[in-house]
């Protein structure tokens, strides 16, 4: 039976060859308890690592539309500003309960996901770039204009938080929104983990793989886009409305296309289709971002810029594609010399 990069065929089923199978190695393990140690040893940055977990949320959300479904967005930033709306105007008009904050803003997203997914998945590649682009310009247009309820240009403040759980108080250190944004980032990494080597996630490799030759497996290709661009456009609402949450604020820019342009940047940095692609990606520009800012306020766009470039140029599939092909050629010796 001839197999393919990813998939190899079994009795009319499609069977995952490099996704993962439910079980935590060790790596990942050590590298999820890395957040509780920068806990303690770092405590002045936990408000920069704050932004990372949301940033990092927010990357997944693009990878699971773009990495696994192969659909391009430039405007992945409307899911994410309607979600941080959503959360900022419940809190203003006094509900701060942070929970249902979180479920409501990515519902409202979801719904504007699903709405557009009905367009895009009838359109082509360069086609969807531009729609994606023209409704995100709309809600930025939309959002700016309705100063009344939004606060136009000058955000959406005067946000009241109440206590997570009834118990955990937001405090001016961060500790608590760090661990709040950690806990969120951490219960859907675990569900698009499984996701992702589940069926579903699997059809959406081959969707992206061969879109005309799903529908003879049987798989409804047109339901399943739709379907997994909700999920994203949830995703990314809830991680807009963790950023209104955590710092009690909501700008025009959730909405701009800056923040989606950035987004797309921290895929490309991970590796677009590997979830820890986009962590890895996330981390390296936020953390990037802040050390080059503070060295040069006015060209620190330059230095990233070029990061970028040698990382795209020399780097095939990003950060996490280039972990991933030394750890297969440091296997590889290991056996070899074992042999």
């Amino acid at each position: 039976m001839k197999k393919s990069g990813l998939f190899r065929a079994t009795g009319g089923r499609l069977v995952s060859r490099n996704l993962p199978d439910g079980k935590w190695s060790v790596a990942e393990l050590l590298l999820w308890t890395t957040p509780l140690v920068v806990l303690f040893a770092l405590p002045g940055y936990l408000v920069l690592g704050s932004q990372i977990f949301v940033a990092a949320l927010f990357a997944l959300s693009l990878d699971l539309i773009l990495g696994y479904a192969g659909i391009v967005s430039l405007g992945h930033a409307a899911s994410f500003g309607v979600g941080a709306y959503t959360a900022g105007l419940l809190s203003v008009h006094g509900w701060g309960e942070p929970i249902t904050g979180l479920l409501l803003g990515g519902l409202m997203a979801a719904a504007l996901g699903c709405l557009t997914s009905l367009l895009l998945v009838r359109l082509g590649e360069l086609s969807r770039l531009m729609v994606t682009l023209g409704i995100c310009l709309v809600l930025f247009e939309i959002a700016n204009k309705a100063s009344a309820v939004t606060g136009g240009g000058d955000g959406l403040s005067g946000m009241q938080m109440w206590k997570i759980l009834g118990l955990f108080e937001f405090d001016i250190s961060g500790r608590v929104a760090y661990l709040y944004s950690l806990s969120v980032l951490l219960v859907i990494f675990i569900f698009l983990r499984r996701l992702a080597s589940s069926p579903f996630g699997l059809s959406l490799r081959g969707i992206k793989q061969g879109i005309r030759r799903m529908p003879s497996l049987g798989t409804p290709v047109s339901k399943r886009l739709v379907l997994v661009y909700t999920l994203g456009a949830g995703i990314a609402g809830i991680a807009g409305a963790l950023l209104a949450q955590t710092t009690q604020f909501v700008g025009l820019d959730s909405l701009g296309f800056q923040r989606s342009a950035d987004v797309l940047v921290m895929l490309m940095l991970g590796g677009v289709g590997s979830l820890y692609g986009a962590l890895a990606g996330s981390v390296v520009f936020i953390v990037a971002q802040s050390f080059l800012s503070s060295l040069n306020p006015i060209y620190w766009e330059f230095w990233l810029g070029l990061m970028l470039v040698v990382l795209v140029a020399f780097a095939k599939g990003g950060i996490a594609g280039t972990l991933h092909r030394v750890f297969v050629r440091l296997r590889n010796a290991k056996n070899g010399g074992a042999s």
